[in-house]
């Protein structure tokens, strides 16, 4: 069971690491464009695979309790931005930046969890957060400002699994109550762009037509692999897999998309990845005490 939710959870993680290859087929179409396309045709699919597993029950108490599902707006418009900046980065020519903030993302969650959460760093934890804080100063110093889209990405995804860590329905339904509320907004600006005959959907070749009709089905599709995934194996072991995807990113920036990595600013990148590690091997220590107790207890 464990083996096979590990190639599930994987499955996921090489998909959202190899998917900025699918965006980039439609680089000629602007990123807010294929945001609403991406949100639509979620919807679509989310909804599909929810009728046939027939998993709408939930949607009953969201209309009769419409207030207590309020966060899901707030979270529905950072998935959004979230979504919105990294189309944004991967098809101007800054996979890389992007990258970075999923790298960092993992550190932002433990700050995050100290701040709202009141959960204590410990020692080699702080270490962590430091040296990342001195990896990304360092960069902003290289860049000349500040990496606002690695930090925009990792803050979000952040703030977003925060949100949803407490949220009241599981991560499918959730999901589909985001791109339902988000749903009009990105129908709404479709249209729009077709009325005004600027829009790529129907207009453009028949290739660029079909991705952005997919654009659904692979935004949705590794997060349920993802859901199924993640309940199957230990949290340590979903700790190391969470970099496979900003590691295929970095290297499909780098040696296939060909964006310029200035060597100098391989330190900054150098300066994080020792953090994870030390994040890491200390989250794994820990757990190996955890269990080593429970054991004797």
């Amino acid at each position: 069971m464990k083996n096979s939710g590990s190639l599930i959870a994987l499955s996921s993680y090489i998909l959202w690491g190899v998917l900025p290859v699918y965006w980039k087929g439609l680089d000629q179409v602007p990123a807010t464009e294929i945001l609403a396309h991406r949100m639509a045709w979620s919807l679509v699919f989310l909804a599909g695979v929810l009728l046939l597993t027939r998993r709408t029950g939930w949607l009953a108490d969201v209309v009769a309790r419409p207030r207590a599902y309020g966060r899901f707006v707030v979270t529905a418009l950072i998935l959004a931005v979230n979504n919105g900046v990294f189309l944004w980065a991967n098809n101007s020519g800054h996979l890389v930046e992007a990258s970075l903030g999923y790298f960092i993302n993992p550190l932002v969650n433990v700050l995050l969890g100290m701040l709202f959460l009141r959960e204590r760093l410990r020692p080699w934890q702080t270490a962590a957060v430091l040296i990342a804080l001195a990896g990304v100063l360092y960069l902003t110093l290289n860049y000349g400002r500040l990496p606002w889209v690695a930090l925009t990405l990792a803050l979000t995804f952040g703030v977003y699994g925060l949100l949803r860590k407490t949220a009241t329905l599981g991560s499918i339904e959730g999901l589909t109550l985001e791109m339902t509320l988000l749903f009009i907004p990105s129908v709404a600006l479709i249209a729009l762009l077709g009325a005004q005959g600027t829009g790529a959907f129907g207009r453009s070749d028949a290739g660029t037509t079909l991705l952005l009709i997919g654009a659904g089905a692979v935004t949705a599709i590794p997060m349920l692999l993802f859901t199924i995934g993640a309940r199957r194996v230990t949290m340590t072991t979903l700790g190391i897999l969470q970099y496979v995807a900003p590691t295929l990113q970095f290297l499909i920036g780098v040696y296939i998309f060909k964006e310029g990595f200035d060597p100098s600013r391989l330190v900054g990148f150098v300066l994080i990845w020792i953090a994870l590690a030390i994040y890491w091997i200390e989250g794994f220590a820990a757990y190996r005490r955890r269990a080593a107790l429970a054991a004797h207890a």
